[in-house]
């Protein structure tokens, strides 16, 4: 046998062994045929791209490489009751999208991944990230013996799945592990962003996999047929994945998996439901947050008895003083929980909640631990605060809410506001953290954001940890931010209540920043979505005199606003576009693009619809399309017709 005919046997070996748990040879014939590869490899200095002798683990990385998704993971709708997911049911019904049914699977408790094979090779793997961005972790992948490196299908497919690291694995890596892991979720999540593959490799993780992101020349009608296909690549997917018709059968399947939850080789914490038909997805779409056609039902909170040992006072950005419950450590379901929410001093009264006191513990989405209310009488009564814990200025009440007004003076708050300031959906200003951030205002090169701007490399090398190359990426990031289109200025101000759809919404309805401060509430009433409470806040912060300077600090520390009509170009001005299938940047990126230039686009076909730009793999709005008579582009031949937009 040659290296390839070795490869793939032991290949072929490996899918029926740890995909179909179906061995074919016994693990003496297995080691000796493994052996003789890694002989032939040594000898040649040839390594074939799927070679089983990669899933050893590689050199240690240096640090994990970032890169956007082809396609946008959202996260899900959550519903923890029944009558939610009726709702939800109802509605995908009203909609006519349940007429292939639901598909049901388990949610799983691990480590979100997207996978993408070219000619039937294993070429990248990513963490989820923030959805549209994720580290890069092939090497880390490349180690999980469930996970194919070479595949059938040869055309372009990227799929999404869960890295879990089984009870079983996690049980026989404490028998040896110096130090023990606490559960599953975080052995696997520890895992697979560790920089050593081969302590990755340590952990003994699997990947169920559920979702194909892209297909080539896709043919698929149902989400059932798409897990029929990645089963026959040799992908793990798991058994009680269900296609099921109507609510009633929907409810037998939650009830069956909570019945054998507790048999499961893996972690989970509810049921995915999703519609099966495609078309009726692509019709549906998403909404800013979450896909339209699919839910997470989550199982019951976990509820301990523990004791509150005392009371944390926290300032966020806008200066609201929340509490945070100290617990005596309590383990539910592997984690160790010594923190709570608490969510205002109000929230302290009516659950009865006392120092020293028993409470009652939930962990709510096997996440968020939650005080539900304290037990007996025991314990002291917790007074209310009425200075700041950070800056010691007297604190002041608004409704069930505590504030600091020490907006200028107090530094949690300056501390958050910077790193809200500086996130990516804002002025996207990479490097500038939280951590930064108190560095900069513990050394007073920082009392507000607009100072942000005045710093140079040198005082930055002064802090620690601040070499030549870190200080001068910092400050090309912050003068590449000072060209910052009008809507993420809006959002990266932290105005109460604005949101990025919110920030979005204003500035495409005022033509500038001076226009919009003076907007009384009546006209900001106006914008949709927009309520009593939200214009009120949005009035009280322009109306606020300390704002106004200090929103001309930030003028003359350089920042322009680009707004729609300076932003943008008149080059598509007049034209809706709708955008369907796998395009050569992710969709929200081409949407600026061609927003930028003056156009509209839409998440559906209609009308008033003017082009569709297709990718690879488009959906049904192509067809759409078609049936309306409205003109279909491809990417070349958007960029033919105008140029410009190279």
């Amino acid at each position: 046998m040659n290296m390839r005919e070795i490869v793939d046997q032991l290949n072929r070996w490996a899918e029926a062994y740890y995909t179909y748990d179906d061995p074919l040879v016994d693990d003496a014939t297995y080691d000796a045929l493994y052996d003789r590869l890694v002989q032939m490899e040594t000898e040649t200095g040839h390594t074939e791209p799927d070679s089983p002798t990669l899933r050893v683990g590689g050199a240690l990385l240096k640090a994990f490489s970032k890169a956007d998704h082809e396609t946008p993971l959202y996260s899900l709708d959550k519903a923890q009751s029944f009558e939610t997911l009726q709702n939800w049911a109802q509605r995908m019904e009203t909609a006519g999208a349940l007429d292939a049914g639901m598909m049901a699977e388990l949610k799983f408790d691990g480590l979100t991944i997207s996978l993408t094979y070219d000619g039937g090779r294993l070429t990248r793997a990513l963490t989820r990230g923030n959805g549209t961005t994720g580290e890069v972790i092939t090497e880390q992948v490349r180690t999980i013996s469930s996970v194919p490196l070479s595949i059938p299908f040869t055309g372009h497919l990227v799929v999404q799945g869960e890295g879990l690291m089984p009870f079983a694995s996690l049980e026989r890596y404490n028998r040896t592990a110096v130090q023990k892991l606490k559960n599953a979720r975080n052995g696997a999540a520890g895992a697979l962003r560790n920089l050593n593959p081969k302590e990755t490799r340590r952990r003994g993780l699997i990947a169920y996999l559920y979702n194909a992101t892209a297909i080539e020349d896709a043919q698929f009608q149902t989400d059932r047929e798409v897990k029929v296909f990645l089963a026959e690549q040799g992908f793990l997917v798991h058994p009680m994945t269900k296609r099921v018709d109507g609510f009633a059968e929907l409810l037998d399947y939650i009830r069956e998996v909570e019945e054998t939850r507790d048999l499961l080789d893996v972690l989970i914490d509810g049921v995915v439901v999703k519609i099966n038909d495609l078309a009726a997805r692509e019709r549906l779409g998403h909404t800013i947050k979450f896909p339209r056609w699919a839910i997470a039902y989550k199982f019951e909170a976990k509820e301990v008895n523990t004791r509150l040992l005392d009371v944390e006072w926290n300032v966020g950005r806008t200066g609201k003083v929340t509490p945070t419950a100290i617990l005596e450590p309590v383990e539910i379901d592997g984690a160790t929980i010594q923190r709570a929410t608490l969510n205002n001093y109000d929230d302290i009264l009516r659950k009865g909640v006392k120092k020293g006191g028993a409470v009652l513990l939930r962990r709510s989405n096997e996440v968020i631990p939650e005080i539900l209310k304290g037990i007996g009488e025991e314990g002291e009564p917790i007074p209310v605060i009425t200075h700041c814990p950070a800056c010691q200025t007297e604190l002041i009440r608004d409704g069930v809410h505590i504030f600091c007004p020490n907006t200028i003076g107090c530094e949690p708050q300056l501390v958050r506001r910077i790193s809200h300031f500086a996130s990516r959906d804002a002025m996207d200003i990479e490097g500038l953290s939280e951590k930064t951030a108190q560095k900069l205002i513990a050394a007073d090169l920082v009392r507000e954001i607009p100072d942000l701007y005045a710093l140079d490399a040198d005082a930055l090398m002064e802090l620690e940890g601040f070499g030549p190359k870190k200080a001068e990426n910092l400050i090309s990031a912050l003068q590449n931010s000072k060209r910052v289109p009008f809507a993420r200025f809006l959002y990266a101000l932290g105005i109460g209540q604005v949101g990025k759809k919110t920030a979005g919404d204003l500035a495409n309805s005022f033509s500038d920043l001076e226009a919009l401060s003076h907007a009384d509430r009546a006209a900001l009433e106006k914008i949709e979505d927009i309520g009593p409470h939200t214009a009120e806040e949005i009035r009280l912060f322009f109306t606020d005199p300390v704002i106004a300077e200090y929103l001309e600090d930030f003028q003359k520390a350089g920042i322009e606003i680009l707004y729609p009509e300076k932003a943008a170009g008149d080059l598509l001005e007049g034209y809706t576009f709708v955008l369907t299938g796998t395009l050569s940047m992710p969709r929200d990126a081409m949407q600026k693009k061609l927003e930028a230039e003056g156009a509209k686009v839409t998440g559906s076909v209609s009308k008033k619809t003017d082009f569709v730009l297709a990718g690879d793999n488009p959906g049904s709005k192509v067809e759409k399309a078609r049936t309306l008579n409205i003109e279909i582009l491809s990417e070349d031949e958007l960029y033919t017709r105008w140029g410009e937009l190279r």
